[in-house]
């Protein structure tokens, strides 16, 4: 594994050999784009594409020579159609914690470069010659192709964002974009090589169960279904009625239970309701980084509960005989089934993700209910 590592002691390639790969699906990229455009893969290629060379390039030249990283980053501005130049400051500066494109506390437009200005001619120029000389291909193909790329950078951007910085530790997709998954590690470790990644997972991360450019299918299926349930007493009785026929076939496997952590336990609290008639001597305690879904909770719940205004995670340790966590759970959810952090704890999943114990809530919900024990 050292050699693997080792940075290259001679020829054109600055950090690893391994960065030649890169340089080749660069140059198939464009052969592909030349051989075979259309405006599925002018999209396709530049979202993934921005996320994996483009975006390991900036953290780390490919070249030892200047002169052969600015043709590179040309070439890329050329591709991709965006200055990488200026990519490059934007991004650097979100690392740095800097907001509308400031870097270092100056604003892109004061940063001027002279490649800056020969990536965006460039890219001016390309975007002219394909409107005078295949001006069909330009607005049928080349336009939809680029915009619906642009929109798929700013989703995946946008969700790897959105509830802080997460991580993605699916193997299919860290392999088909070079540990891109691993966002927490590389925001810790911004110049850090792809391949380390995986051996920098940072303890108790936030983590998602999707991709980044899929992650708002949590808030559409998880969110917006919350919010239905709220407003509709079928949908309520539906819930209730597929959870506790889920938690009675997980009974037996049940200890005594004297206290109940519920995480997520705001908005409809079908869990609490549940519980508290199949567990009526337990002690419940609703945990949930939202005041305002605590306050919604309130109004369903006519027993006595302790309501916990905090942000559970894998690595939070309660006094608790069972804990309970939500579909909607922001962290990682694989720390919590091997390192179970009460003694019993049930964790609601995809359909399509059993663990331990299990049994299937509703497959119109896509979703099941695991049982995990320390």
């Amino acid at each position: 594994m050292q050699v693997a590592f080792a940075i290259p002691s001679s020829g054109i390639l600055r950090h690893s050999k391994w960065d030649a790969l890169f340089i080749a699906l660069a140059v198939a990229h464009g052969t592909l784009l030349l051989a075979i455009p259309s405006v599925a893969l002018i999209s396709i290629g530049l979202w993934w594409n921005a996320n994996t060379i483009s975006h390991n390039f900036v953290h780390r030249p490919f070249f030892r020579a200047r002169a052969l990283n600015t043709v590179f980053s040309w070439y890329l501005s050329l591709l991709l159609g965006f200055p990488q130049t200026l990519w490059r400051e934007r991004h650097l500066a979100h690392h740095a914690g800097a907001s509308g494109g400031m870097s270092c506390g100056v604003p892109w437009w004061r940063r001027f470069q002279p490649l800056l200005a020969i990536e965006l001619g460039s890219v001016l120029a390309l975007w002219s010659a394909l409107l005078i000389i295949v001006p069909a291909f330009a607005i049928s193909k080349y336009l939809p192709g680029y915009l619906l790329g642009l929109a798929l950078c700013y989703l995946h951007g946008h969700y790897e964002h959105a509830r802080g910085t997460v991580s993605y530790y699916g193997r299919l997709y860290n392999v088909l974009f070079f540990n891109d998954g691993y966002h927490v590690e590389h925001h810790d470790r911004p110049g850090e090589d792809w391949r380390r990644l995986p051996k920098r997972v940072v303890s108790g991360a936030s983590s998602s169960r999707w991709p980044a450019l899929f992650r708002w299918v949590e808030s559409l299926n998880l969110c917006l279904l919350e919010r239905l349930v709220l407003r509709s007493s079928f949908l309520q009785r539906f819930v209730l009625k597929k959870h506790e026929r889920a938690v009675r076939k997980l009974l037996p496997a049940l200890p005594a239970v004297r206290k109940v952590g519920i995480v997520g336990g705001g908005l409809f609290p079908r869990t609490a309701l549940i519980l508290k008639r199949l567990l009526p001597d337990a002690r419940l305690i609703l945990i949930d980084m939202s005041v305002e879904n605590l306050q919604t909770a309130r109004a369903f719940l006519e027993v006595e509960v302790e309501f916990v205004n905090d942000c559970f995670n894998s690595a939070s340790r309660y006094d608790l005989d069972l804990l309970v966590i939500p579909l909607a759970f922001v962290g990682d959810r694989e720390a919590i089934y091997r390192h179970p952090p009460a003694p019993v704890v049930l964790v609601h999943d995809w359909l399509w993700h059993r663990r331990g114990a299990s049994v299937i809530v509703s497959r119109v919900l896509f979703k099941r209910l695991n049982l995990v024990k320390r």
